[in-house]
């Protein structure tokens, strides 16, 4: 297994060059996350089926060259569980892989379930183990070891043949179209960044309180978000969430309640009184202006029972098929659907996954009858 360390522009112009006259590349990247909000990018390695290059973006000032690559529509990108990854290349460049490819999503038009690792495959489909010692390196931290890089690159190596044999398979079982479409579903959601407008609404517990409470929080949770971004911060690193629903909850007014109520001394320190000022500030806020108060579903009168319902169906829909349950409908997609017709009224523009694409002539007819 040869590769390439890519360390210079003019290097990296010429592999990326080349990659962009093939049908697909194979992508992976190697990042660190700990304390920070955004991951930090150690290592992308590209193989195009005669090149393997480990690009250093520690080294590369400009990584230009790879971000056309991610956008040039005529090369297919060919990743393996790919959500972290576009985080990565959306935060550092702003674009997305397109077309992209997930073998992870391949397989599980195949029967294997949606986690399935990219070892447990090419120890099925290639008879190759792979070792997997180096996956808590930091990849950051420079020399790498030989050991690392020949790790990293085996991603991209294995990638190739295992995509290039799943491909026949997906193909030969007709669903070609529907990989193409749940990879763009994909892309789509993990494109999007968090509006810090509606950050509250993922504040655990944040049901549980009343819409001038709920002003608090909105306004609490929207502040971290943003800060977490300026910083480069984990959430819960500026400070903790429910330390933020304390505040709402509890009305905390002063330093030394924050205290009583087991607020971080950095926190206090560092944010207590622009926190207060916060929530001070709230006071002259019209009460046309809170929040709706937050109505969760399982609150709602019928929802156990039209889960059963609905799963029930994506169930028999999935053994029909040959795909794991979840494939065809997750909890979360089940919630989707509930959401789009008990909260949306059935806005055509927030149209459920269940309801769309490839699962829409599977599932449509077998779930509408339900709702109504």
């Amino acid at each position: 297994m040869n590769f390439e360390i890519v360390t210079e522009l003019s290097h990296l112009e010429r592999v990326c060059e080349q990659a962009r006259k093939v049908p697909a590349v194979m992508l992976d990247t190697e990042f660190v996350r700990t304390r920070t909000l955004y991951p930090r990018l150690g290592l992308i390695q590209l193989y195009d089926g005669e090149t393997l290059s480990l690009i250093d973006p520690i080294k590369l000032d400009d990584m230009s060259p790879l971000w056309a690559l991610l956008s040039d529509e005529s090369v297919i990108k060919v990743l393996h569980a790919c959500s972290e990854d576009l985080e990565v290349f959306h935060h550092y460049s702003g674009v997305m892989p397109k077309p992209m490819v997930d073998t992870q999503i391949m397989a599980a038009f195949l029967g294997h379930g949606l986690s399935t690792g990219f070892a447990a495959l090419v120890d099925e489909y290639l008879q190759v183990s792979l070792d997997k010692g180096e996956a808590r390196t930091d990849w950051c931290a420079r020399p790498l070891s030989d050991k690392q890089l020949e790790y990293a690159a085996a991603d991209v190596y294995y990638l190739w043949p295992l995509y290039h044999l799943l491909a026949e398979r997906v193909a030969d079982t007709g669903w070609n179209e529907a990989v193409t479409q749940e990879c763009d579903l994909l892309v789509s959601k993990r494109g999007k960044a968090p509006d810090p407008e509606k950050a509250y609404l993922d504040i655990k517990n944040a049901w549980q309180l009343r819409p001038k409470q709920l002003a608090v929080l909105k306004k609490l949770a929207s502040w971290r978000l943003r800060e977490a971004r300026r910083r480069d911060l984990a959430l819960n690193f500026v400070v903790k969430e429910l330390h933020l629903w304390k505040m709402a909850r509890f009305d905390i007014r002063s330093l030394d309640k924050m205290a009583d109520e087991g607020f971080d001394r950095f926190e206090i320190e560092r944010h207590g009184s622009r926190l207060l000022r916060m929530v001070e500030d709230l006071d002259s806020l019209p009460e046309e202006n809170y929040p709706e108060a937050i109505v969760r579903l399982v609150d709602m009168p019928g929802y156990k029972q039209m889960v059963k319902e609905i799963k029930d169906q994506t169930n028999a829909v999935a053994e029909q098929l040959g795909v794991v349950p979840e494939f065809v409908g997750s909890k979360k997609q089940i919630h989707q659907v509930l959401k789009w017709a008990w909260v949306n009224a059935r806005n055509p523009e927030k149209m459920p996954d269940l309801l769309s694409g490839w699962r829409k002539a599977y599932v449509e007819a077998k779930i509408l009858p339900l709702l109504k």
